[in-house]
């Protein structure tokens, strides 16, 4: 009798581990489909550049990239949204002609805002924390872009177009501007920050109807 209520008791617990490795599994599974999934999304939102004129210089344009990855911390955790920001800028460089350099910029600001994004929302699964944790990310995002343009992005693009080109263009918008510090803090900045903001907005109209989708609880 007590080596049948033992057979039993390891049947159970064997059963139970099982099912767990399965969820795991399945889990796993999940997370590389929705990665790959907005990942592709990512890149094809990172093609469809959209010009700003009176208000950016023709270089500088909006694009909806970020969408994907921040719907993808938000549902799967801030590791899922970084993934997405590293393989949309990997294929981007195959079709681009920045040598990379505009993907790496692109990157560590994606990767910031939906980090951010991610982990704050992961300690407070709440609208409140997900409204606050997106508004943080962007507004990091917005202030890296300050040393990504100044002293990353810039740089190796001065090789291919003179400083004093570049400053042209921010000057032909306001004449007042003396430097290109000064264009990053009056142009970019407010610029990835707005684009940041309304990726927000935009993940707030969409998320609740993909949410049961990414995360298979859709009854």
């Amino acid at each position: 009798m007590q080596n049948e209520l033992s057979q039993k008791e390891t049947s159970r617990r064997g059963s139970g581990f099982d099912t767990k490795g399965k969820r795991s599994s399945v889990s796993s599974v999940r997370f590389i489909a929705v990665t790959g999934i907005l990942s592709a999304a990512a890149f094809v939102l990172q093609l469809i550049e959209l010009p700003i004129p009176m208000l950016m210089p023709p270089f500088i344009k909006f694009d909806f990239s970020d969408l994907p990855a921040l719907i993808g911390s938000f549902a799967l955790g801030p590791v899922c949204g970084i993934f997405i920001e590293l393989i949309k800028n990997i294929f981007h460089t195959m079709v681009s002609g920045s040598f990379g350099v505009g993907e790496l910029s692109n990157f560590i600001l994606g990767g910031v805002f939906v980090g951010v994004a991610g982990i704050i929302y992961r300690y407070n699964r709440t609208k409140n924390g997900a409204i606050i944790g997106a508004m943080v990310g962007a507004l990091v995002m917005a202030l890296m872009s300050y040393p990504s343009n100044l002293f990353i992005v810039y740089p190796v693009y001065y090789n291919f177009m003179p400083k004093a080109t570049i400053l042209a263009a921010y000057q032909a918008i306001i004449p007042q501007i003396k430097s290109i510090e000064m264009s990053l803090l009056c142009f970019n900045v407010p610029f990835t920050l707005v684009k940041g903001l309304i990726d927000v907005a935009v993940t707030f109209l969409l998320y609740k109807h993909l949410s049961p989708i990414l995360k298979g609880t859709r009854g």
